[in-house]
């Protein structure tokens, strides 16, 4: 098969970067694959930031160059640029996380519906994405979710959370930006669940704009995929969905733990591959209902989703199909498959540099727990420089 072996293209795949861009990765990726250097630096750098000592010019010029596309959206436009003229779009990701007061909520909020306006007039930017509690309180959430009884003071509260949620889907129909709206905890996704369903009702009637996110190492997602389908299909609303293998695995599992529950996890990492799968296949065999965001860093999973394209005859400029890899990771994925004329976009995060620590560290953590990722990219980085010094 013609593209059986593309993501091993590293030419294509590391075209964007300079030996030294390709250094700083290398370096990167090798601290990553260290559990206890992680831990240390981790540590360090949080205790840098606290006690203010001047580290920021060394993060910025590090992991933050690395993984983040800037510290605002202009900061960020050499970085969109520059991977468009590769066919690749940006979805601006501000990832500043942890905050958890009205004033940070709204201005989370003015900084979306910020980035769709910027994203109007450009090409490289059709899609944009929020945190669901960046824009509400986390404890909100899960009282709704346990279906407590909401005080007045919380209803207030909750109307508000409902009223920024909105203004971004309104305005992305407006400007025809999709909006993807990230997953959550298993004890609070119930209550964002039923607030993006809303949203897709409201705003997904003529085509679709706003897109949920599916964590399939959750055993139960096949089955919530299933039944919001036969819901659009009854109500009259079409669907999206961005689908990912998932982020918070040790936190559920511990919860489920030590609140005596069945884990929502998959029993293993093939059940959660299997299940992945399973979710793209459904979607793509109901596509006329239902769009997707393959958000993978799994080859295996993209070539599956490629070969089910050609077997559908889905057009790879199919606007109801796209890829996504994050910014700084799977550059071999990203660009080969744009290089090929697919739908592909990079989560590119930004934000100012302290406050995005919290989100770089995770992506760190991330990283150093999922088997064989950083190998894989310290492989292709290493062919890629053994690649250049060949060259004449």
């Amino acid at each position: 098969m013609e593209d059986s072996r593309i993501f091993d293209n590293t030419k294509i795949a590391f075209q964007l970067k300079s030996n030294r861009e390709l250094n700083r990765a290398r370096f990167l990726f090798n601290m990553i694959s260290n559990a206890t250097l992680v831990k240390i630096g981790t540590a360090l750098t949080t205790f840098a930031i606290k006690a203010h000592l001047p580290v920021e010019g060394i993060i910025r010029a590090t992991v933050f160059d690395h993984f983040c596309g800037g510290v605002n959206e202009d900061d960020c436009l050499e970085v969109i640029d520059a991977m468009y003229t590769k066919g690749v779009s940006s979805v601006l990701d501000y990832s500043v996380e942890g905050k958890e007061t009205e004033a940070h909520f709204d201005g989370a909020m003015e900084k979306t519906l910020k980035i769709i306006r910027f994203s109007d007039d450009r090409n490289a930017m059709p899609i944009a994405v929020f945190k669901p509690t960046g824009f509400g309180r986390f404890g909100l959430y899960h009282k709704i979710n346990e279906g407590k009884t909401l005080t007045e003071t919380e209803q207030e509260e909750w109307s508000r959370v409902v009223a920024r949620y909105d203004a971004v889907c309104k305005l992305g129909l407006e400007k025809d930006v999709e909006i993807l709206i990230d997953a959550e905890h298993s004890w609070i996704q119930d209550a964002v669940d039923n607030l993006v369903t809303e949203m897709m009702r409201k705003y997904n009637k003529s085509t679709t704009i706003v897109y949920n996110t599916l964590q399939m190492y959750r055993h139960d997602r096949m089955d919530f995929l299933k039944s919001q389908h036969e819901l659009g299909k009854k109500e009259g609303f079409y669907l999206g969905y961005k689908i990912v293998r998932g982020a918070y695995m040790e936190i559920e599992h511990e919860r489920a733990l030590e609140k005596d529950y069945p884990t929502p996890i998959c029993e293993s990492k093939l059940a959660t591959d299997e299940n992945f799968n399973a979710s793209a296949k459904y979607i793509l065999d109901n596509l006329s209902d239902i769009s997707i965001f393959v958000g993978t860093h799994n080859e295996l999973s993209s070539y599956m989703v490629m070969d089910l394209m050609r077997e559908k005859e889905i057009k790879i400029t199919d606007n109801r199909v796209w890829f996504g890899q994050l910014y700084g990771m799977s550059d071999n994925i990203s660009f080969n498959l744009a290089d090929k004329g697919y739908n592909v976009a990079k989560y590119v995060p930004f934000g100012p540099v302290k406050d995005v620590m919290p989100y770089l560290i995770r992506r760190a953590e991330e990283n150093t727990s999922v088997a064989g990722q950083t190998g894989r990219e310290l492989m292709l980085i290493n062919k890629e420089k053994f690649r250049r010094k060949g060259v004449k």
